[in-house]
């Protein structure tokens, strides 16, 4: 196939890697469109089999118990996002001479003929909350739209279904870039760069070379962060379309093709008449919903793209009005004596930690969990100063503890060696206990949360409620 266009799915021999929700999505619409498909996964669960009857019932293959044998007669494998590129079966389909592809890579094929544009975001945090804050704007411009991709329905759903789209917001992580060779977007960003699934990539140059795949061919804009300069390197090395213009957000005040930040207004100066001279005034800070610096970020990226596709102002601030975060995102819960308790269960590795500890001061910090491989004394540094104490939980809190030793000895840490269903109460209790008023308590681990919870949002809902028991006690 080398990356072409598929003229004809009909009696295509197509292995799809994976029997989850993008699997079952890219099987079921490869199979409608007449190609021969077979599902592997190396699961054999209860759930695993019901959902391959399913499957099985419409008529599309499944092995289940075997993930590295590639089916015989294979032409094409359809990998789902989080399968490493080292997989067995990759290496078999390489021997065989057989292309791998991703999901995105499958709906972008499948796209009808006017079909709707794509608004590309990726980074090492804050794509879904900027994905949702670009969908938001683009519905209050009056267009059709939907927030997809890494988020929400699955995208070969949305381009193969009967609703029909002005505009998409997709939402890009580096694995699906990594399968995706012929996605064009008319604009895309990158919000940042970080240190993030190196065990998957390999080295950081193959994670940010992914990251940048998203540039690749687009049409109006390529959005970089100013403050971030591997995201400009990326851009630079992007082959675009003539007149692609790159297009920087930053907190400060923006120089020409820029969008910034000017007394407490994100203004534009990219996409007006006489950049060099002229700014346009799009919402107050206000208007962003938290107004935390890393949000503020995100607003300035996600208007830049709604500005490419050719949004007017007004629909920028109405749009960042309407928004409301995802749970355990720099999420209020309640303020108890005083003291403010901020969610940010989301904040799983070190880089999106330093922006949420970046938004309050003086701050108790919770943290740990699984490092997955993190190092921790350039967040401590960067954080120290905001930090009345510190209270560790998780299988690698000692890694947080070494680096506070090193950087913050002044800082008093409260180590708790448990990972029991109470450790999250106590957590907020010691907090709570540490914590004066006009304080900010803020669960922004900088860890994984499969050591002690199903999930980050388990991990979220425990400290939520951990601190809705501190406040009955304190008003009882």
């Amino acid at each position: 196939m080398g990356s072409g266009q598929v003229t004809s799915w009909q009696d295509q021999n197509i292995t799809v890697a994976g029997l989850g929700v993008s699997g079952i999505s890219a099987a079921r619409a490869l199979a409608g469109l007449g190609a021969s498909v077979i599902v592997v996964d190396g699961g054999d669960s209860e759930g695993h089999r019901a959902r391959a009857a399913e499957l099985e019932a419409a008529g599309i293959s499944v092995r289940l118990g075997d993930a590295e044998t590639l089916p015989e007669g294979t032409g094409l494998v359809v990998t789902s996002p989080g399968w490493k590129p080292d997989s067995p079966l990759f290496a078999a389909a390489a021997a065989a001479g057989v292309e791998v592809v991703g999901d995105v890579e499958i709906a972008w094929q499948l796209r009808g003929e006017n079909a709707a544009p794509w608004l590309a975001i990726t980074g090492t945090n804050g794509k879904t909350t900027t994905t949702q804050m670009l969908a938001s704007i683009l519905r209050a411009a009056g267009l059709r739209t939907a927030a997809v991709g890494n988020i929400g329905t699955p995208i070969i759903d949305v381009v193969t279904g009967e609703q029909e789209y002005d505009v998409l917001a997709v939402e890009l992580s580096s694995y699906q870039l990594h399968w995706a060779p012929s996605v064009r977007a008319h604009s895309a960003a990158v919000l940042n760069l970080a240190p993030d699934h190196l065990d998957w990539h390999g080295s950081m140059e193959a994670y940010a070379a992914d990251k940048g795949r998203i540039y690749e061919g687009n049409k109006i804009a390529c959005v970089y962060n100013v403050a971030d300069r591997a995201t400009e390197d990326l851009v630079v090395e992007a082959d675009v379309e003539e007149g692609c213009r790159a297009v920087g957000f930053t907190l400060g005040a923006p120089g020409p093709s820029m969008l910034g930040v000017v007394d407490g207004i994100l203004v534009d100066r990219a996409f007006v008449e006489n950049r060099q001279k002229n700014a346009q005034e799009l919402a107050e800070v206000s208007d962003v919903n938290p107004p935390a610096p890393h949000n503020i970020a995100n607003a300035l990226a996600a208007a830049a793209l709604a500005r490419a596709f050719g949004v007017e102002p007004r629909a920028v601030r109405d749009g960042l009005r309407d928004f409301r975060p995802d749970a355990h995102r720099v999420s209020y819960v309640d303020e108890v004596e005083g003291v403010t308790y901020i969610d940010d269960s989301k904040a799983t590795n070190t880089h999106a930690a330093e922006a949420s500890l970046a938004a309050f001061e003086p701050v108790v910090w919770i943290a740990g969990g699984l490092a997955k491989g993190a190092t921790f004394d350039e967040l401590v540094q960067k954080s120290a100063k905001r930090l009345r104490a510190v209270v560790l939980i998780g299988a690698d809190r000692a890694l947080i503890a070494e680096a506070l030793a090193r950087h913050a000895p002044e800082v008093p840490v409260t180590d708790l060696d448990r990972t029991d269903t109470g450790a999250m109460l106590a957590a907020v209790r010691e907090a709570a206990g540490l914590a004066k008023p006009g304080d900010t308590v803020l669960l922004a681990p900088a860890c994984a949360s499969m050591d002690m919870f199903a999930n980050y949002n388990k991990r979220g809902d425990a400290f939520a409620d951990a601190v809705r028991e501190l406040a009955a006690g304190d008003t009882a």
